[in-house]
């Protein structure tokens, strides 16, 4: 485990394997924390060997909790911003599932010295309407911060099932909500709009029997998308050879 202080007292933590550059960064998705979800994939021969760093956002994981902190795809992409330039890494591959994908497409447009190519693991692009029950940053959006600090929580934490309560639970419970809503309002431009507009390789992995909406659009502005079979929303759990594949070829076009 490593860790470094982003502001003082404030310390964004990660679980790192070393080896040669460039780094590959990965980025957990809401509620999740980055070395349970990624470990296994970090090790396959088709990926290992490479300096590896699995991070934690603020108030996810084993990173620190602040609870004055904004929690915005913003405020998450500058504070890996300045987590990266103190460990001295630039122009890293950013790996991001999720909410993670999100966070790395601003981390991308914001500071675009930090991000050599991105992989984009089934992200959110798009903002999204609350809606109380839903799955995931839909239903979480849909409470209040007070109703969901003081009951909804323990809801969610009851209906997500084991696996993704296993690191919900570690969560700081205001960066849950937070990200949550700012998820699913998204950013101006939106994720999508950011997205279109790099120009650096940046490949989208999807669930086979889920294609992305605007496929056209992205293949048409330079953007690899890619299916994985055999997936859920988790493809680096659900089909790790077939996600290790994905991101071991995007390197031949950097």
């Amino acid at each position: 485990m490593r860790a470094v202080e982003i502001r003082p007292g404030v310390r964004i933590r990660w679980v790192e394997v070393p080896g040669a550059s460039p780094a590959r960064v990965y980025l957990h998705g809401l509620g999740a924390s980055s070395a349970p979800y990624y470990a296994e994939a970090v090790a396959h021969p088709l990926l290992a060997g490479r300096r590896s760093l699995m991070m934690d956002m603020l108030g996810f994981g084993i990173s620190d909790r602040p609870t004055g902190f904004a929690y915005s795809l913003e405020g998450h992409a500058d504070a890996l911003a300045v987590a990266l330039a103190k460990i001295g890494l630039r122009r890293s591959e950013i790996i991001g599932h999720s909410m993670g994908g999100a966070v790395a497409i601003v981390l991308a447009a914001r500071h675009p010295e930090m991000v050599r190519s991105l992989v984009l693991v089934d992200p959110h692009v798009d903002p999204a309407s609350p809606s109380l029950g839903a799955p995931g940053s839909r239903g979480i959006a849909a409470y209040g911060e007070a109703d969901f600090l003081s009951h909804g929580f323990d809801r969610v934490l009851r209906d997500v099932g084991p696996h993704w309560a296993a690191t919900m639970r570690m969560a700081g419970r205001e960066a849950l909500y937070r990200s949550a809503v700012d998820l699913v309002r998204g950013t101006s431009p939106t994720m999508r709009k950011l997205l279109l507009e790099l120009e650096i390789p940046r490949v989208f992995l999807h669930p086979e029997e889920a294609p992305p909406r605007g496929a056209r659009e992205l293949t048409a502005a330079g953007v690899q998308v890619i299916s994985v079979p055999n997936t859920g929303h988790n493809i680096m759990i659900d089909n790790v050879e077939g996600f290790a594949r994905a991101v071991a070829q995007q390197r031949l076009s950097v």
